[in-house]
């Protein structure tokens, strides 16, 4: 009994022990929670922790805000100020401000023209960059795109003008320079450089783009014969159903040809000449800016060209007389090598790099998009207009699209190509803008104001 109550004193005394030293902890944690309620020196701690907890913060989002400001500036110097034919991008400002303020069209046409040139360049130049993170055939397509979607923004807007044959011209006009002027300047450039040999490329892709070439100007051939031989079923009508029902029939061909490409035979539009195709990758240059300013990039040069074009369209009729230059001249030959500058450049140095096929797909690559997918398409957004655009480009464009289709063609059938190749076409370029600069279109506006000032 006295050993149980011995043991129940000791087990009362170590409660109570407990009970003290816990009451005493909390006392003590009160008192330190009062005390640092009070005290300088844990008041100076509390502070100290805050603001350096603070300062990293704002230090991280100052290093944030930093390296952004960076990189918008970096952006603006690679895409603005590293390219000489920058220089010009001054005219366009200075175009809509010599609109403004005296309304001369000569002058307000040829600062639109010249402005218009660099900011073709740096789309295709964004288009290059947002290229490398999509893969050789997707960027390739989108290339050929927004290489083209300078002449798609002015056909648009003279569309809404009502300018139908200046957007038929102008369309005309980009495949001719592309098929003629571009690919014999990247024939010519290439055989200069490369002298010693002929340069070779995939005849397969050559004579994709040949059949369709030769489908265009079937499209295109119709609705002139019909008009001019006088056997229209219903006169005036069955000339533009049959210009809309030829439109759709081209853009599914466009369809199944991208399919085509993509996905059906993909070994189709590979180089012929595969040896250095490794080394070639490895030397390539890695992409100067990211995807999400490349699509930005697009985006702002997109505005920018559309803002251009709306004045450039304004000025053109008015140009045409001040400047006594056919309408048709001017949608022909001096539109499509603005819009085609990006291309242009693109394609001699591609050839100049031993790069031939490259250079094939952007200079007939962008004629079949324009003939199997830009004309037919201007005709399905001038029904939703309710403009009547239609595939009747008249006989004389319609002639001479086919002799080019038909030398061309001539040109790439043996899958060689040499600097007098390419001297020749680009002497029959000169033949067809000496030919447009004679060439009087009854449909325009212009000339006939012209012939009755004679």
């Amino acid at each position: 009994m006295d050993g149980f109550r011995s043991n129940d004193s000791k087990q009362n005394i170590d409660r109570h022990s407990r009970a003290e030293m816990g009451s005493f902890g909390e006392r003590t944690i009160l008192e330190f929670e009062d005390e640092s309620l009070v005290s300088p020196v844990s008041l100076n701690r509390k502070n100290f922790s805050i603001e350096h907890s603070s300062s990293l913060g704002g230090g991280s989002q100052k290093l944030c805000y930093g390296n952004m400001k960076n990189r918008v500036f970096h952006s603006i110097k690679v895409v603005v100020f590293s390219a000489k034919i920058n220089f010009l991008m001054p005219f366009g400002p200075l175009a809509i401000l010599v609109s403004s303020l005296t309304g001369h069209h000569g002058w307000v046409f040829l600062l639109s023209l010249l402005g218009i040139i660099p900011l073709a360049e740096r789309l295709g130049y964004a288009t290059e960059q947002l290229a490398c993170y999509t893969g050789a055939t997707v960027g390739g397509l989108l290339n050929a795109t927004f290489g083209n979607a300078t002449e798609l923004i002015i056909s648009i807007y003279a569309l809404r003008r009502g300018m139908i044959r200046v957007v038929q011209q102008s369309l005309l006009g980009s495949i001719l320079s592309n098929m003629l002027l571009v690919l014999g300047c990247a024939f010519f450039a290439g055989g200069i450089v490369v002298s010693k040999r002929e340069q070779v490329f995939s005849k397969a892709s050559a004579t994709v783009n040949s059949g369709l070439l030769l489908m265009a100007v079937m499209g295109l051939l119709f609705p002139a014969v019909l008009r001019s031989t006088h056997t229209e079923l219903h006169s005036g009508k069955s000339e533009l159903a049959l210009s809309r029902f030829s439109s759709g029939i081209m853009l599914v061909a466009y369809a199944a040809y991208l399919v085509f490409q993509l996905k059906s035979d993909k070994n189709l539009y590979l180089p012929v000449t595969e040896e250095d195709t490794e080394e070639n990758l490895d030397d390539e240059d890695a992409p100067e800016i990211s995807m999400w300013e490349s699509i930005i990039w697009l985006f702002i040069l997109t505005i920018w060209i559309s803002v251009l074009s709306e004045y450039l369209v304004n000025a053109i009729e008015g140009a045409s007389v001040v400047m006594n230059i056919p309408v048709a001249f001017i949608s022909v030959i001096l539109l499509p090598i603005v819009g085609n500058a990006a291309e242009h450049a693109g394609a001699i140095m591609f050839a100049m790099k031993d790069k031939l096929d490259i250079s094939l797909g952007v200079a007939i690559g962008s004629s079949t998009q324009i003939s199997m997918f830009g004309i037919p398409f201007c005709v399905v957004i001038g029904w939703i207009m309710g403009c009547p655009m239609d595939l009747n480009f008249q006989l004389f464009e319609t002639a001479t699209l086919f002799i080019t289709v038909i030398v061309v063609a001539f040109m790439l059938q043996d899958g060689t190509s040499n600097y007098l190749k390419g001297l020749m076409l680009i002497l029959c370029y000169l033949i067809v803008a000496a030919s447009f600069f004679v060439h009087v279109d009854p449909a325009s506006v212009e000339d006939k104001t012209r012939k009755h000032r004679v």
